[in-house]
């Protein structure tokens, strides 16, 4: 040990023994050198005493010590700030558990007495033996008296009575027993977890509930709350028809509010709700809604063309106060008329999965990402954005895609004459307000002259391919989807000049580079500047290098969340990138229908598991091979938007409609690739059901073996490919290359790089390692390929996705061939995790 601090930061001792006391003066000078630089060197140490005349009298080892300790006490005062919030954040969810406790306590005391009354009138029922007729026309009768019941009074005093009725039934799903709640697939209740999420089991309707901590204060977030289209993205928009104050101190309120519809198939929903907001006995805040249905003497709304009017029973929100914020119960519960949608389309509107994952839990991770916005105090990224200008960027993005991908008249859209086929759709908007919130009249210089917007959209139903693997492989694979022979965009975007459209004036891609911007965790968001290299021309310019930026939305890429949507949302933008800039979002977004029940990887791209079981020759397993039902289907909804000249309208949509077909025929190819089950020839997709890869795998252990005398898997593994495949550290293999490429990984490497193994071989060594390590394996390439091994110290590295990821150590070793050559190198980086 240097030196033993003093709490106070006004002395030191020192390793003699010597006690050296600063005065007040010196201390106030050395905290403000110590927020310009907390760690500086010897230099600047030597430069700071001779700047500062009140430090000539300190040595410079007495300076580096004090340094040293400022730097040790600002590290326990961060810790000592996690932990404390860490234990509000136990003590918030032991609150939450117990009431959990008491209320599941409570079900099955009612369960209970239930089923024993049931069975005591088993036997003495005589409608138990009626035949099914019968039991459908009690059924049908009842129906009927339901449909009969005299519509409910709407006036001020009516619509309190509906409103304490309102409020009486939420509380009893959010805390009661009225809703019987199971656990939603995939969440683990937990201090690292953001919340407690359920869904219902066979009520009416669909129904999800969560409970959490946030750190935000209960009227802040009533606030947030009720302002829907900030935090929900698929509310298009919410009308105040009138407020009504209540005795109690509350508030009535009537909503007309509009969603977007999230795919071409079906239409959009609208509501005519009641929302209560009260304070209950105990200091709660309360805001509860349900659909006005049936009423009369009061507000109404007619039905609204394109729109099909759905129902939200008794839900809302129950905000409590704690320590360190404030512990919300949500309830969700709707009836979106499934009759309205096509049959395929059903189990997305019957799924209580999918309500929890697009509204209730949303609703969790957005007040969290709030409340972290909050506690950073707005500080700027890398990049000079402040998150809460971040995630208004990322919400144009999702709000432009969704208007287009509706087409709504009242915005201007008109539908345009097919070709005689139906597979794509063309709108046009020529409204003033739509061009004017593109701002088109100068765009990078070159006067536009494009006065018409054109939307190409489309619908198409996958099968048995997750949604997060094929977003990911749209994410890293551009190339292969954005077809450059139709020149769509760059007959667009000639009028808009150079960087104001996707893809413009670019004939091919020299590459992309992606630039994050911002990784929202607790919103499953990325947002990201996507760097296109290629070139531009035109009939009256010669080839000029260009690069093209792109703004990129994507969410949904973990397939382990059951139900999440996938999107891969984008819009050109120009160097400024300023915070107004004009929108045109185009992209894809892919919906489950069917859960997926295995317990696959979430970074599966082929049938990994099924192919380690193929033998040699590469011929079909025997055994339980489709392990993924062929029936698990999604559908993937793709709209592109174009500027053009009206008089170029007709022109510009045959284009388009050829685009969007060539993208449709590529993400059929892509998706045939990455399905886990076999092609119609019976033929293996997947590169480890080769022998080359048994071949590679056996290769890798021998000259882990060969050169570190230690063996890399277990002995008596017969199938080393299934070993190497699952072994706990992150095996990655490189093209022995100035600048190595990868070409390999295991589970652990795919998991650590955040990648997949058709787009791990797009991503380089060095883009992964930060500079400590790029120097650290520059130094070791030589000996690497002349002694056959090196250790690398431990560090910290990157995921594709822009995540840093510490390891411990790692290892790195030359693989070679039969024939004794180099084939490759191979590294293996030991206790890694996100940081």
């Amino acid at each position: 040990m240097m030196s033993m601090s003093c709490k106070d930061g006004k002395g030191v001792m020192m390793d003699n023994g010597k006690y050296v006391r600063y005065t007040p003066e010196q201390v106030e000078a050395l905290e403000r050198l110590y927020h310009e630089c907390p760690k500086p060197s010897s230099l600047r140490r030597q430069q700071l005493i001779r700047e500062c005349p009140i430090l000539s009298n300190i040595e410079p080892k007495q300076i580096k010590v004090w340094f040293q300790n400022r730097r040790c006490r600002e590290k326990q005062r961060k810790e000592s700030s996690r932990l404390q919030a860490v234990n509000r954040k136990l003590s918030a969810m032991n609150k939450l558990l117990m009431e959990e406790n008491d209320r599941l306590q409570k079900q099955v005391s009612h369960l209970v007495y239930e089923n024993g009354y049931f069975r005591r009138h088993t036997q003495n029922n005589a409608l138990s033996t009626k035949d099914a007729s019968c039991e459908s026309a009690v059924t049908n009768g009842q129906h009927r008296l339901t449909s009969q019941l005299p519509p409910r009074d709407a006036s001020p005093a009516g619509l309190l009575s509906i409103a304490e009725e309102t409020l009486a039934e939420f509380l009893s799903k959010a805390t009661g027993t009225a809703i019987e709640w199971v656990q939603m697939p995939g969440m683990k209740p937990g201090p690292d977890s953001i919340g407690i999420v359920a869904i219902s089991h066979g009520c009416t309707g669909v129904a999800a509930r969560a409970c959490g901590l946030v750190a935000l204060e209960p009227t802040r977030v009533v606030e947030i709350l009720k302002d829907r289209p900030s935090w929900f993205r698929d509310c298009r928009s919410v009308d105040i028809i009138n407020v009504l104050p209540t005795a109690n101190g509350g508030t009535i309120e009537i909503l007309y509010m509009q969603l977007y519809t999230p795919t071409t198939l079906a239409p959009a929903r609208d509501l005519l709700l009641l929302r209560y907001t009260s304070v209950t006995e105990d200091g709660s805040l309360v805001v509860c809604e349900r659909s006005l249905t049936n009423t009369q003497n009061g507000p109404s709304m007619p039905q609204v063309p394109n729109f099909v009017r759905a129902e939200m029973l008794p839900s809302g929100y129950l905000i409590r106060p704690c320590e360190g914020g404030s512990i919300i119960h949500i309830v969700d519960h709707m009836n979106l008329e499934v009759w309205s949608v096509p049959e395929v389309l059903r189990p997305l509107y019957e799924s209580s999965t999918m309500l929890a994952q697009k509204t209730t839990f949303n609703l969790l991770r957005q007040l969290r990402q709030i409340a972290l916005e909050v506690s950073q105090s707005g500080a700027p990224n890398s990049w000079g954005r402040r998150p809460a200008a971040l995630r208004a960027l990322s919400q144009r993005l999702s709000r432009g895609f969704n208007e287009a991908l509706n087409g709504f008249n009242d915005e201007g859209w008109s539908l345009m004459a097919n070709d005689g086929v139906d597979d794509v759709t063309i709108l046009v908007n020529s409204s003033p307000e739509k061009l004017m919130g593109l701002n088109l009249p100068i765009a990078n210089g070159y006067p536009s002259v494009s006065n018409a917007v054109l939307c190409a959209k489309a619908s198409m139903l996958l099968q048995n391919v997750p949604p997060a693997i094929l977003l990911r492989f749209l994410r890293e694979h551009r190339s292969e989807w954005a077809d450059n022979n139709i020149d769509a965009y760059s007959a667009a975007a000639i009028k808009l000049g150079p960087c104001s459209l996707a893809g413009a004036r670019i004939s091919s891609f020299g590459g992309q580079v992606i630039l994050p911007l911002a990784h929202m965790i607790e919103h499953e968001e990325l947002l990201e500047v996507i760097k296109m290299e290629g070139v531009g021309h035109s009939p009256e310019e010669s080839l000029i290098p260009r690069d093209m930026f792109l703004l990129q939305l994507c969410n949904g890429m973990d397939e382990n969340a059951v139900g999440m949507c996938a999107e891969l949302i984008f819009a050109p933008i120009d160097a400024s990138f300023a915070d107004d800039a004009p929108l045109l979002p185009s992209g894809f977004r892919i919906i489950p229908l069917d859960p997926i029940k295995d317990g696959s990887s979430p970074n599966r791209t082929l049938d990994l598991a099924s192919a380690l079981e193929i033998g040699g020759s590469g011929t079909k397993a025997s055994s339980n091979h489709n392990v993924t039902s062929g029936a698990a289907r999604s559908v993937m909804t793709i709209a592109f938007e174009f500027a053009c000249e009206s008089h170029m309208q007709e022109a510009v949509a045959a284009i388009a409609r050829q685009y969007v077909r060539s993208i449709i025929s590529s993400v059929q190819r892509v998706a045939s690739a990455l399905s886990p089950n076999m092609n119609p020839n019976g033929a293996l997709h997947a590169p480890l059901g080769t022998p080359e890869a048994h071949i590679l795998a056996r290769w890798i252990s021998r000259s882990y073996s060969c050169y570190l005398g230690v063996e890399l898997l277990k002995s008596g593994s017969e199938n080393v490919l299934k070993s190497l495949w699952n072994h706990s550290d992150a095996i990655m293999c490189c093209s022995p290359k100035s600048l190595p490429v990868f070409t390999f990984a295991n589970q652990a490497g795919l998991d650590m790089l955040e990648t997949t193994l058709v787009a791990l071989q797009d991503i380089s060594l060095e883009k992964v390692l930060d500079e400590h390590g790029r120097k650290g394996l520059f130094t070791e390439f030589a000996q690497i390929m002349q002694q056959g091994f090196a250790c690398l110290q431990g560090g910290v590295c990157q995921s594709s996705m822009g995540r840093p990821v510490s390891y411990e150590r790692a290892v790195a070793w030359k693989v070679l061939n039969d024939e004794e050559n180099p084939h490759c190198i191979c590294f293996m980086f030991i206790n890694w995790s996100f940081v």
